[in-house]
């Protein structure tokens, strides 16, 4: 893959502490629906960049935050390899949290207003499109 080097998916919370430090990329919390055992609802999507301490240190956070702690259960991480820059992981994360804007069935912690750089590149005419 061009972007994920490594993933881990549908972890549990009691296992924020075995994530690598330092690790870049995406991640996402979940919380596990109760009656449905593999059914998974999204609850935020965030990202982790060069220098802060990594995807760990991050989930670290939103474990112990009280706006966002009690809604998730388990969590996913996808590493991206070194070489990618910071911007490029934005953008994934931007679009990730565009596509989920207007979902009625998502968290509003997952949701956001628009994603400005997507928001450039809209022509919904197709037949204005460039394409080579």
């Amino acid at each position: 893959m061009r972007f994920v080097n490594c993933s881990a998916e549908f972890r549990s919370k009691d296992e924020i502490e075995n994530v690598p430090s330092g690790i870049r990329g995406i991640y996402v919390l979940l919380n596990r629906r109760p009656r449905l055992h593999k059914k998974f609802d999204v609850v935020y999507i965030g990202m982790a960049r060069r220098g802060a301490g990594g995807v760990r240190s991050r989930l670290l956070k939103h474990r112990r935050s009280k706006k966002k702690g009690p809604l998730w259960t388990h969590f996913s991480v996808y590493s991206v390899w070194p070489r990618i820059p910071d911007a490029e992981v934005a953008e994934l994360e931007g679009l990730f949290r565009h596509i989920y804007r207007r979902d009625t069935r998502a968290n509003k912690l997952a949701r956001q207003k628009t994603f400005g750089l997507l928001r450039a590149t809209r022509e919904n005419d197709f037949h204005k499109w460039n394409v080579s």
